[in-house]
């Protein structure tokens, strides 16, 4: 019954995205970034659905279950601290985006600084931490789709995986994943409440829970300062870091105005009410299996012992569609890098056909990564986030700052990235502090001397925050009545 109702769900969201392409026009700007059109409502299941992907419901159980409460710890706050800054952040961001017509980071890099260099620069970084980006999302689907009991090879299991992500790029671009992800995330969000509530059922408290686990030889407590120190570092660079992410750039070029994008923003944090069930159900975890080989089978172990088989299929559904969609968004993310920043002049009449080819060619890259050499892009993998954390300047000289240089910003990227993937390799470790949070403190003291000497004080870029030019969409109804207004005051 779990295969039935789970083909069901994957075919519906086929449906869905061939829904998505009612006024669909031929414009790339309608193809990457959606026009610009997305209401708060399509922004935010698209903007979440960057943040909860197949890590949220395989990556999340499996570090409690292997690292113990420290993990959680890390994974909570840096979520509840990012948002906050996105407040404040994500408005501009999408005002840089609007202001200079851009569709990547990259384009709002070349229109702000008119430099070359720094464009390549910044997009090879970004697609050399994006790369490996698609074999994470793949090993996550083999371990969601096994548990499932297809049957299926690693191979049968990326190559369908691959292929729905392709369609749904294919079909519309950005709005297939976007409306897509309003059906993954009520899937994500129902199934976890519910197995949180079925374990409280079982094991009657959240105490007796933790007992229980605690009887099993799990840790609920952290056990040394290095791990509290390697937290906390961790949260306060990941939260600075989040809104740097390029994925999440583009999903925010995507909201039809800068006040839809704060609206949005505001809501963020009530997706973080299903985080105690999805803690609640890891734990259950070590009752139900204690000595699981693949702790990244937590919350399907949960699962499976919590719910009847038809229900087990749509929450497999949901994790699968969480690694597709991100698979698909990150596609087309390179794609458009690729097309738009790392090849010069490719005319918009053709990009949107590059894109496509280029999307094609990271699934396929990333499907025989996955498959032939899968410890390869493995330490690349682990300094993801540490190689999207060393964008922080970047953004940050964009929006608020006149007199940072495009050549301090490049050397202080490049800086950080070498010093972020250098401490991964040799292992270095500082008290536990996190190594992205060391590299980052680097790359600003480097771009900030470098940018001292190559400075010229005749010439500033006006930071995105002094930009006064922004125009809303203000509804029609607000029209009429502030005309109305108007009228009645003369």
């Amino acid at each position: 019954m779990a295969v039935v109702v789970f083909g069901g769900v994957i075919l519906f969201s086929l449906a869905l995205a061939m829904y998505s392409r009612r006024g669909k026009s031929a414009n790339v700007e309608d193809y990457l970034v959606g026009g610009r059109s997305f209401s708060g409502i399509l922004l935010f299941f698209l903007a979440v659905g960057e943040v909860y992907s197949i890590g949220t419901m395989i990556g999340f159980p499996g570090g409690i279950y292997a690292k113990g409460v420290s993990y959680g710890i890390w994974f909570l706050g840096y979520i509840l601290l990012a948002y906050p800054i996105g407040y404040f952040l994500a408005p501009l961001i999408w005002r840089a985006g609007k202001g200079y017509n851009a569709m990547t980071m990259s384009d709002v890099v070349r229109s702000h600084y008119s430099h070359r260099g720094f464009e390549l620069i910044f997009t090879i970084s970004v697609l050399l931490f994006m790369i490996p980006w698609g074999q994470l999302q793949f090993q996550g689907l083999i371990v969601a789709l096994s548990s499932l009991g297809f049957n299926l090879s690693p191979a049968a299991s990326v190559v369908i995986a691959g292929c729905i992500a392709f369609f749904y790029i294919s079909v519309s671009g950005v709005k297939a994943p976007a409306v897509v992800s309003v059906l993954k995330d009520i899937l994500v969000f129902l199934a976890i409440v519910i197995a949180g509530i079925a374990v409280l059922t079982k094991v009657e408290s959240v105490s007796s829970l933790f007992d229980l686990a605690k009887q099993h030889g799990t840790p609920v407590t952290i056990q040394n300062n290095n791990d509290m120190v390697s937290s906390m570092s961790t949260i306060f660079f990941q939260a600075i870091a989040f809104y740097a992410i390029p994925m999440l750039a583009s999903a925010i070029f995507t909201g039809r105005s800068e006040a839809t994008v704060k609206r949005t923003q505001t809501f963020m944090p009530l997706y973080m009410f299903m985080y105690p069930f999805l803690v609640i159900t890891s734990y259950f975890a070590f009752i139900a299996d204690p000595g699981l080989n693949d702790p990244n089978q937590a919350f399907i172990v949960s699962v499976s012992a919590l719910f009847p088989s038809w229900l087990t299929g749509f929450v497999e559904a949901g994790t699968a569609l969480s690694g597709i969609l991100v698979l698909a968004v990150s596609s087309l993310s390179v794609g458009a890098f690729v097309s738009r920043n790392l090849i010069p002049n490719v005319p918009e009449t053709s990009q949107r056909r590059w894109v496509q080819m280029v999307v094609l060619l990271y699934l396929v890259s990333s499907m025989a990564l996955t498959l032939f050499v899968p410890s390869l892009m493995l330490n690349i993998i682990h300094t993801t986030y540490y190689g999207y954390g060393q964008f922080v300047p970047t953004i940050l000289a964009i929006l608020f700052f006149r007199r940072i240089t495009p050549i301090g910003l490049a050397a202080g990227l490049i800086i950080g990235d070498v010093a972020a993937i250098s401490m991964h390799l040799n292992e270095f470790n500082l008290y536990g502090i996190n190594n992205g949070l060391i590299a980052l403190v680097l790359n600003f003291v480097v771009t900030l001397g470098v940018s001292y000497l190559t400075k010229d004080w005749k010439k500033t870029n006006t930071p995105i925050v002094y930009n006064k030019d922004e125009v809303y969409t203000i509804p029609e109804k607000m029209i009429q009545r502030l005309s109305l207004v108007k009228a009645m005051h003369e």
